[in-house]
């Protein structure tokens, strides 16, 4: 045992102590982390801890870049752009050709209905939506590297295409147009949807060439179901009209779904029969046939088709070159991916298939779909939003895990429910990005004592027997340090270190006399730390040269690479010596109790 054990021994006033420690045990020397970059880290890594050095950093770099440039560099750069030449030759096809073809077709028979409902969902005529079905996983098939993954017409990405189209191009005031004048609308319409999946991919090549695919992190799980199921929502209140026969004009914008609810009830008594009738019958098929495939899908070779009866780069590329085939904004979907995945498909070539049952409907069958009633779709639309709406059965348990998540998820449906997705998904980012923030500004920093019997350090409210040394305090700081944080961080060492203004000496956790004794030697674990910018690294340095100033000898553990840089940066070393890092909490309370000059039996307080 090393650290705090290895350098002495304690005892309660009056009376032996009966924590069972080696005396006099000492298995290394207390370990820097200057010393430890020198016998681990390289000599190299070591200079750098001393003096930073940015232009040979840069130029470093330069030589990186300069040979990647070369024949093999050209050759994985082609790899990694793609994906079939990596996966094409390695390909079994007596055992996974039969999977993907499987699944390719099973895919591709549900692509076709629901390419087309999804496409009034987009404000497009039906037709665009098998359009959208064929190219951009033709397209994916080529660029992608997800192996399970289907991309095609998605029904939240499509509801908010749709908003934008109509409010691009709304539809006149009358609604009673000629054949002409509404083939003119629909030609404006898919003009916009188009240069939208434009837009759309032109973005997200943009972002793949800044590598911003991080920024998905900030779309958390309660974030990303709360918009689903409140989409959801949405496309149930849009789809009304064409369920019971109305031709009432779309509500884009906030509080567009109560209004589309007002307007059908208003209009409810001129509602069609035979398209009631039609949709009652439907929905009777459809949600019965979903029940069937969730409940067997173990025992399924493939779902019952009852409709009939990325990474960036790729995704960028699908909508970029999909636009120009009049194509909408597509994406990755949850209904056909889990379906892919049910239906035994092995690798993208199971893409290739579904393309090829969607062109044949495009080339010959099409025709067999040109009558199919709206009600149909808006069916289709409203049974393949089950899954979305029983996301809500998780909201109990969420609540009893984490009531700041419940909170996100909430406050995100809400918002997508009342105002419209976009707005809704916007607000609930920001809401969890600032459950974050608030969440690093209330950590507490944490004294930590010697747990009996082990080289473990926990902190002191715990209920385990725990030992400080008089004269000693460690800390603890479990969360980033910077702009937002470093006033409180300040505040927490003021208070336990006693240099505070009124210079008093605060008392830790524990009995009354546990801080009797001014503080002499502090231990800052920084194990913790994740990041610090430039005003938590200016403020480690303040605390440096306070503590130099009052006479507290200043030991830091446990800085991670970036960290340690940052204060380095920052000016930490000249306030304090390379010496005064270490890697361990361990080995930074040895060093203290050296510096304490603890060599035979001293008073300690120890307490439960």
């Amino acid at each position: 045992m090393s650290g705090l054990l290895g350098a002495g021994t304690c005892s309660s006033p009056g009376e032996a102590s009966d924590l069972k420690f080696p005396l006099g045990a000492k298995i290394r020397e207390p370990l820097t982390q200057a010393r430890f970059q020198q016998l681990f880290g390289g000599a190299e890594q070591a200079q750098e801890l001393l003096a930073e050095s940015r232009g040979s950093g840069l130029c470093g770099l330069w030589r990186r870049r300069a040979r990647a440039c070369s024949g093999p560099g050209a050759w994985r750069l082609l790899l990694a752009r793609l994906p079939p030449l990596r996966w094409l030759p390695e390909y079994r096809w007596r055992a996974w050709l039969l999977g993907d073809a499987v699944a390719g077709v099973t895919v591709g028979i549900v692509h076709v209905p629901q390419g087309m409902a999804f496409a009034l969902l987009t404000s497009v005529p039906p037709v665009f939506g098998l359009y959208t079905s064929f190219f951009p996983v033709l397209i994916y098939t080529l660029l992608g590297t997800g192996r399970h993954l289907s991309t095609g017409t998605f029904a939240v990405l499509s509801l908010m295409t749709g908003s934008a189209v109509e409010r691009l191009v709304p539809e006149p005031l009358g609604g009673n147009l000629s054949g002409i004048e509404r083939e003119q609308l629909d030609a404006q319409r898919v003009g916009a949807a188009a240069a939208l999946a434009f837009g759309s991919g032109a973005l997200m090549l943009g972002m793949f060439a800044l590598q911003l695919g991080v920024l998905s992190t900030l779309l958390s799980e309660p974030v990303v179901k709360a918009l689903t199921s409140g989409a959801a929502l949405h496309v149930l209140v849009s789809q009304l009209p064409s369920l019971v026969g109305l031709r009432l004009p779309r509500q884009i914008g906030c509080f567009a779904l109560f209004k589309t609810l007002a307007a059908v009830l208003t209009a409810l008594p001129q509602s069609s029969p035979a398209e009631l009738t039609i949709s009652a019958l439907s929905l009777a098929l459809l949600v019965p046939v979903k029940e069937l495939n969730v409940r067997f899908r173990d025992r399924l070779p493939t779902p019952i088709p009852g409709e009939i009866v990325m990474e960036l780069l790729a995704h960028g590329a699908s909508n970029l070159i999909s636009s120009l085939f009049s194509c909408f904004p597509n994406s990755a979907t949850l209904a056909t991916t889990s379906l892919l995945v049910d239906a035994g498909g092995n690798t993208q070539l199971a893409g290739l298939f579904s393309c090829m049952v969607v062109l044949s409907v495009l080339l010959w069958l099409g025709p067999f779909f040109y009558y199919l009633p709206k009600a149909v779709l808006a069916c289709i639309n409203i049974s393949s939003m089950r899954q979305m709406f029983f996301q809500m059965q998780e909201l109990p348990q969420l609540w009893r895990i984490s009531r700041m998540d419940f909170a996100v998820w909430m406050v995100t449906w809400v918002s997508v429910v009342t105002l419209s997705v976009d707005l809704g998904l916007a607000i609930g980012v920001v809401f969890s990005m600032m459950t974050v923030v608030c969440r690093t500004q209330r950590v507490q920093c944490v004294a930590l004592g010697l747990a009996e019997g082990t080289e473990l350090y926990r902190p002191l409210k715990e209920s385990h027997k725990l030992l400080q040394v008089p004269g000693l305090c460690i800390l603890s700081y479990p969360t980033p340090l910077y702009f937002g944080t470093r006033g409180q961080f300040r505040h927490h060492l003021e208070w336990h270190l006693g240099l505070g203004r009124g210079k008093e000496t605060p008392k830790i956790e524990g009995p009354p006399d546990a801080g009797a004794e001014p503080v002499r030697v502090v231990v800052l674990d920084c194990g913790g730390v994740t990041f610090a910018d430039a005003a938590g690294a200016r403020e480690v340095v303040q605390l440096a040269s306070r503590c130099q100033d009052a006479g507290i000898h200043l030991l830091l553990a446990q800085c991670n690479a970036s960290v340690l840089r940052t204060l380095t940066q920052a000016g930490l070393l000249d306030r304090v010596t390379p010496e005064q890092l270490f890697v361990s909490v361990q080995d930074a309370a040895a060093h203290a109790l050296e510096r304490l000059e603890l060599t035979g039996p001293k008073t300690c307080t120890v307490w439960v």
